[in-house]
């Protein structure tokens, strides 16, 4: 095919898109691109363009591109039964379970395997409302939990929530954004002792029996924001007196990205685990898998039946197997932490204009620039170079950095100069 045969072909592609998918089905760039296949820390489009991965899927290649222990194990699974559903046993979602319920840090530590984040979430929400009978949910300003009418109900990012109904009664506490807002030019520590006070003050004013609260230890979509590392666990000494449960969302921060620790919770593990864990993303390195973790009185607490169709399918759990012993193997969370240092200090060192901050840790770092027009335009020049990245934050306005955790030094260096000649482009 020559190049002019692919750009029709794509150019045809994007109308045969617009004519039958949603109009608020959101893609990037001006002319949305097909990515057709990669390796390691590449992927190619229908064109022939090559391009350096900076956001994996939206975090979901956790290891690499075609990960070749995460191809066999799948085409072996799919050689012998692609789908039987919970209504039987299956050794590789047992085996799996086991695995997430030690790595958990969660005592008696049950797990219950769902197809996105979404539903993760969605039934986190359904157990701590059953266990504490009650619909009130707290939740941090800035956050995004999913795509549900139940998680759209408890995401504090407005442009991510398309009705106000909700089968919930949210309420937003501080937290979550620690450069702006009323506390923004506190110390860390003033900084924690207003958002437990402000914590307080909501519990206070609060009707009944609230049920849980919510949090992503780093706010994805809210542009890789959080608050002082010991804010969630200061908020757990005031959720323990009052018996209300804590749902640490970890569909973005969990499996060592964030290089520091194992777990985003782990950041404010003083107080102890959370009662509710969520995963996805990148468990199954692409594969549709996430999945809860809760202690057994809670996650024993439903009264009703319940299956999953899909959840823990043999396929997914063989693919999620292979790609946690591949990632527990290598250490990527170490290299996470090594070659995201690498990331972050050259883009400090550039000292752009445009960039108001460089933020995250590990492999998820957030650059936040003077405006959403500037984010969108970085995104551009960004693919024109040949590296790919994320956009985030309530305006639009940051950049989000995730590559698969397996990146080398030499590719991290590589992607920063890519980055830093974008933001320059950009900033122009």
């Amino acid at each position: 095919m020559t190049d002019s045969q692919r750009t029709g072909s794509t150019a045809a592609l994007r109308k045969r898109h617009r004519a039958v998918l949603p109009a608020w089905l959101a893609t990037y760039y001006r002319e949305p691109i097909e990515l057709t296949h990669g390796e390691g820390r590449h992927v190619w489009d229908a064109e022939g363009n090559r391009y350096l991965d900076f956001f994996g899927g939206i975090l979901t290649t956790m290891t690499a591109h075609a990960l070749p222990e995460v191809t066999e194990a799948v085409a072996a699974q799919a050689g012998r039964i692609l789908h039987t559903s919970t209504l039987y046993l299956s050794s590789p979602m047992v085996e799996l379970a086991e695995r997430i319920a030690e790595l958990s840090g969660i005592p008696d530590a049950k797990v219950f395997f769902t197809t996105s984040g979404t539903e993760a979430n969605d039934a986190a929400l359904l157990l701590a409302t059953a266990y504490r009978r009650s619909n009130q949910v707290l939740a941090l300003r800035n956050s995004y939990h999913g795509r549900s009418f139940s998680t759209v109900g408890i995401t504090g990012n407005t442009s991510w929530s398309p009705t106000s109904l909700s089968p919930l009664q949210t309420l937003y506490v501080h937290g979550g954004v620690r450069d702006s807002g009323p506390y923004a030019r506190f110390s860390d520590a003033e900084f924690i002792a207003a958002c437990v006070e402000d914590l307080e003050d909501m519990l206070g004013q609060a009707e009944g029996t609230v049920a849980a609260l919510i949090a992503e230890p780093i706010q994805g979509v809210g542009g890789f924001t959080h608050g002082p590392d010991g804010l969630l666990a200061a908020f757990k000494e005031v959720l323990d007196r009052h018996g209300i449960l804590w749902i640490s969302d970890e569909v973005q921060t969990g499996w060592g990205r964030t290089g520091d620790h194992f777990w985003g919770w782990q950041a404010h593990g003083q107080s102890g685990p959370p009662d509710v864990l969520t995963f996805a993303k990148g468990i199954a390195n692409g594969m549709s898998m996430g999945g809860v973790v809760a202690r057994a009185e809670v996650m024993d607490c439903l009264d009703a039946n319940s299956i999953s169709t899909f959840g823990g399918s043999p396929i997914t759990c063989a693919a999620a197997l292979a790609n946690l012993r591949h990632l527990l193997a290598h250490d990527l969370q170490a290299n996470a932490r090594r070659t995201g240092a690498l990331l972050r200090s050259a883009l400090e060192a550039a000292e752009l204009p445009v960039v108001r901050e460089v933020r995250g840790r590990g492999l998820m770092i957030g650059v936040a620039l003077r405006d959403a027009a500037a984010a969108t335009a970085t995104l551009e020049h960004a693919r024109e170079l040949g590296l790919l990245l994320g956009k985030g934050g309530r305006s639009g306005d940051t950049l989000r950095i995730a590559p698969p955790l397996s990146l080398t030094d030499a590719e991290a260096r590589e992607g920063a100069d890519l980055l830093i000649e974008a933001l320059r482009r950009a900033g122009a």
